[in-house]
């Protein structure tokens, strides 16, 4: 398999040659330059996370030194579950938990894959390799919490200071060792510009060979197709039917994992991007005009992104306007429904949602109006829930009344003492934040 820049699709790339870069020699985004093809049925046979992304990923690293290795990197990387729970609604939704994790979100999938793969990449090679991560509030903590005490890593964390949770930046300062929290005095979108900047500085690269964590990078993205793929063969398997997710979106990332799991042939129908007030994606797919523009805080603070990389990638596989509309929705949600439907949630269902999971049920419900209930929507539905509400206390507690229990894995986190340095939103200020030396 090898691995084409979204710009310039001669120079290409094997697996473990795209992971290190993270981003190619021109500035794209690695993207497969074939799609394998997975049959179901073989696929079927796979119930442990840790099985199924062995055989689906398998395709993916063929022909790399890194193959032999896969087996242990997905035992590494899936080693808590992400299950299906459905809603007391009636059998057609279901929520997808992400946040069994070690640091209570979707993102701790790929972090633990990306960590397991450089790990093996760079067995031989005792260059330490730094890894810089742009973050609007979970990234950053579970690439930290990846990355934490391996040899031959420092990992540079940015994130936009004030306009995370305080329970997030708690997550995303306390680490010290080999990780540098890095506090911008910006937006996310500032964050993911320096980062981008840092991998062409030529001052920087004679300073540090450099790789990304952020979903820029194909080992983030990849294995977060296999949480995709378990749940729609489950629902497959049990009810014979195709099924439709509606993803908390930023990035883009989530939902670009669960469009290449569709392509290489999983039982997936509807893909549907729930936005909050940042309307990029939104207003591009109604109107037609791709205008980036700088990004707004909300409640749900992990998808304020005003400019989503993973764009690129997107119209480099569909550059039809109409193939893309086809192939995803999009609806934009203000705070005002977020706080609704968190409160609604937990009447109706008994179900605590952070913002970002509150933010896809609000379109899920929405597309269930339009069709005059949700025994007239067709299909069997997910509802992705990427964050533990425990994130997010000082949003969720208030509307629902009563205190949310803790998961053992955050509160030993939240229980380190913290650090960060702060910068501006400016080149050189990071230079000089990564040269000096570590706590």
């Amino acid at each position: 398999m090898r691995y084409a820049s979204t710009r310039d699709p001669a120079g290409t790339a094997g697996f473990g040659e795209a992971l290190q870069r993270g981003l190619a020699p021109d500035g794209g985004l690695y993207v497969p330059t074939s799609w394998p093809h997975a049959q179901p049925e073989d696929l079927a046979q796979d119930r442990s996370l840790a099985r199924l992304a062995t055989r689906l990923l398998a395709p993916f690293v063929a022909g790399e030194p890194i193959a032999g290795e896969l087996e242990a990197i997905t035992d590494e990387a899936f080693s808590f579950p992400a299950p299906l729970v459905p809603l007391d609604s009636g059998p057609k939704l279901s929520i997808l938990e992400l946040f069994h994790g070690p640091t209570a979100a979707f993102k701790d999938f790929g972090a633990r894959f990306l960590a397991a793969t450089f790990g093996r990449l760079r067995r031989s090679n005792p260059q330490p390799l730094t890894i810089l991560v742009a973050t609007s509030g979970d990234t950053g903590g579970a690439v930290a919490a990846a990355f934490h005490g391996r040899a031959h890593f420092e990992v540079g964390v940015l994130f936009p200071k004030g306009l995370v949770s305080p329970t997030q930046e708690r997550q995303l300062t306390c680490w010290g060792g080999n990780v540098r929290s890095i506090a911008v005095h910006g937006t996310f979108d500032d964050c993911q510009r320096l980062v981008k900047q840092a991998f062409t500085d030529s001052t920087l690269r004679e300073q540090a060979e450099l790789s990304s964590a952020n979903s820029i990078n194909l080992g983030r993205l990849l294995p977060q197709m296999v949480y995709y793929a378990a749940a729609s063969l489950q629902i497959h398997r049990q009810h014979g039917e195709r099924a439709s997710f509606v993803i908390p979106s930023g990035n883009l990332g989530n939902a670009l994992a669960c469009i290449w799991a569709r392509q290489v042939g999983l039982p997936i129908e509807r893909i549907v991007l729930a936005h909050n007030a940042n309307r990029t994606v939104t207003d591009y797919l109604q109107g037609g005009e791709w205008r980036p523009r700088p990004s707004v805080a909300t409640l749900a603070s992990a998808m304020d992104v005003g400019n989503p990389s993973n764009m690129e990638r997107l119209r480099a596989m569909f550059p039809d306007l109409d193939g893309l509309r086809t192939a995803v929705t999009a609806d934009s949600v203000e705070d005002v429904d977020i706080r609704r439907r968190i409160r609604l949630g937990f009447e109706q269902y008994g179900q605590i949602w952070c913002p970002h999971t509150a933010t896809a049920a609000e379109v899920y419900h929405r597309l269930a109006a339009r069709a005059g209930g949700a025994d007239r929507l067709p299909g069997r539905w997910v509802v992705v829930a990427t964050a533990h509400p425990a994130k997010f206390p000082e949003i969720v507690e208030p509307l629902i009344g009563r205190v949310i229990p803790v998961p053992d894995a955050l509160a030993r986190l939240l229980a380190r003492p913290t650090a960060c340095t702060e910068i501006a939103a400016d080149l050189a200020e990071l230079r000089a934040a990564l040269s000096r030396r570590r706590v």
